[in-house]
């Protein structure tokens, strides 16, 4: 178990061939705290978008373009090194490109990088927990992993509102700096059953993870 306090285990990896998931306290009812809220810049064309500070600009950062639109994430490297690097690493080596979210739970989060898009796979290597004290929050980026703590290798996770009880118990590598429409619709799409039953969490049509790539903070690719 990866905590006593906790009634049902979930979120992620499926590293090795289990597959875990997170629930609340219920086991399965919409959690209920709120969300983070954060200053957003202003543009003369419409509403203010919704921006989440930049921790430290020498970090560096990921922008996922899906089929809804595109994620930028600063990615922690003063927090999860060996977490940061790596998924810095698949994103410029073309790991990600073409997979899908195959995990969305709406008042949770979204769940995507495993390459064979069953919850099972992993990058054939694994990494050693790098667990803080940061909180799970809106736009937090976190890494998922079976019951062994050190199990993490490519599969992560993206907070759709506060998640505390996951607190201390995953890797937190990153925060999600731009997108935040997008990544509510992702995390609203329909869903229907995974296969072999157990949770409604499989996107009923395959949301894609068209490509991941190095970015400045604004999304805009870095040239190599």
């Amino acid at each position: 178990m990866i905590t006593k306090t906790m009634t049902a285990v979930t979120i992620a990896a499926s590293l090795l061939g289990a597959t875990l998931w997170a629930a609340d306290s219920t086991g399965n009812a919409p959690l209920k705290e709120t969300t983070m809220k954060s200053e957003s810049p202003k543009t003369p064309s419409g509403p203010a978008e919704k921006r989440h500070p930049i921790r430290d600009a020498k970090n560096k950062f990921v922008t996922l373009e899906t089929d809804l639109g595109k994620l930028t994430l600063e990615l922690y490297h003063d927090v999860a090194p060996a977490h940061a690097d790596s998924f810095a690493a698949r994103a410029a080596d073309g790991f990600y490109a073409n997979t899908i979210f195959h995990r969305i739970v709406d008042n949770f989060m979204i769940q995507g990088g495993d390459p064979t898009g069953t919850g099972t796979g992993n990058a054939k290597y694994t990494l050693k927990a790098e667990f803080s004290k940061l909180p799970h929050e809106e736009g937090t980026l976190s890494m998922a992993r079976t019951n062994d703590p050190n199990s993490a290798s490519c599969q992560f996770f993206i907070c759709l509102k506060k998640v505390p009880h996951l607190d201390g118990q995953y890797s937190i590598f990153g925060q999600l700096i731009k997108g935040y429409d997008v990544l509510h619709k992702i995390g609203s799409v329909e869903t229907v059953m995974q296969p072999g039953g157990g949770e409604k969490s499989r996107p009923k049509t395959d949301l894609h993870l068209i490509k991941a790539y190095l970015s400045d903070a604004d999304g805009k690719p870095i040239k190599k």
